[in-house]
């Protein structure tokens, strides 16, 4: 039974995971940070259909969240991005949304949540199966992780005493998301400050690396030399100047290379 929610679990991480990487890919920032996946081990999945008084042959309709994706955002205002990129998916047919964000729930805790329908194409046919989407922050899972271990330790019993410090943490977590939104412009000018210098970076690297195919090695040399003291200096202004020249170079070079090819190929 369980094959098919693997298989969906699998699927999605690497959907909204590509998700991610295509704003990276286009120079942009990302609203998410992270992705995992889990499907409910049987034990969980049997007790839970026991609380809730489902039998066992309505478990796969009753108990909604067999798969779950967890999807990690910086800040608040990600979460409300992600759901929108989830509602127009053509490959997600959404049944019903949570939001414990807005509304926390009495224990403290707080997340976005949805359910969808996914359809996987199993060995025998197409299966429509649901899965939980859980959309928070960083500070929001961290608080949770914790709690889960507390409530998984305690079941039913925990602490009174333990439960009036977890809301005061769960305070402390919304009250560190809300100051992280203050500064998020900032933040995000400074994160892609460094996403640049590392592209710049890399495509410096890349013309080195192929010019000493086609260059005198002593040049190629100074070259590396002259970007070592430019990178210690830190300046993104001085980097991009010099990836520019590079690029000037490594063309021409390349295109020397080319004519030098299509002589040899002539004498012959």
């Amino acid at each position: 039974m369980l094959g098919p929610y693997r298989q969906a679990v699998d699927e999605l991480v690497v959907k909204f995971t590509h998700i991610k990487q295509e704003y990276q890919d286009a120079r942009m920032y990302s609203p998410i940070e992270s992705v995992s996946g889990r499907v409910k081990r049987i034990s969980s999945i049997l007790d839970k259909a026991h609380r809730k008084g489902v039998p066992i042959e309505q478990i796969e309709e009753k108990i909604e969240d067999i798969a779950g994706v967890r999807i990690i955002c910086q800040f608040v205002e990600d979460i409300s991005t992600v759901v929108g990129i989830i509602r127009g998916r053509s490959d997600l047919t959404v049944k019903q949304e949570k939001d414990y964000i807005s509304k926390s729930k009495p224990s403290g805790y707080r997340s976005y949540h949805m359910i969808v329908y996914y359809t996987v194409q199993t060995f025998g046919e197409p299966k429509t199966i649901e899965a939980e989407i859980q959309i928070r922050t960083l500070a929001m899972n961290f608080w949770s992780t914790i709690e889960h271990s507390l409530q998984y330790k305690y079941k039913e019993n925990m602490p009174d005493g333990l439960r009036e410090r977890l809301l005061r943490a769960a305070d402390a977590v919304s009250v560190l998301d809300k100051e992280m939104a203050s500064v998020r412009d900032e933040i995000m000018d400074a994160q892609n400050s460094n996403r640049q210098k590392a592209n710049i970076v890399t495509n410096i690297l890349n013309n080195i690396e192929n010019l000493y195919h086609i260059a005198n090695e002593r040049e190629v040399s100074k070259i590396q030399k002259e970007f070592f003291e430019i990178y210690k200096k830190d300046d993104i202004a001085l980097l991009k100047r010099f990836n520019k020249e590079l690029d000037v170079l490594s063309e021409t070079h390349h295109a020397q290379s080319i004519q030098s090819s299509a002589g040899r190929f002539i004498d012959l």
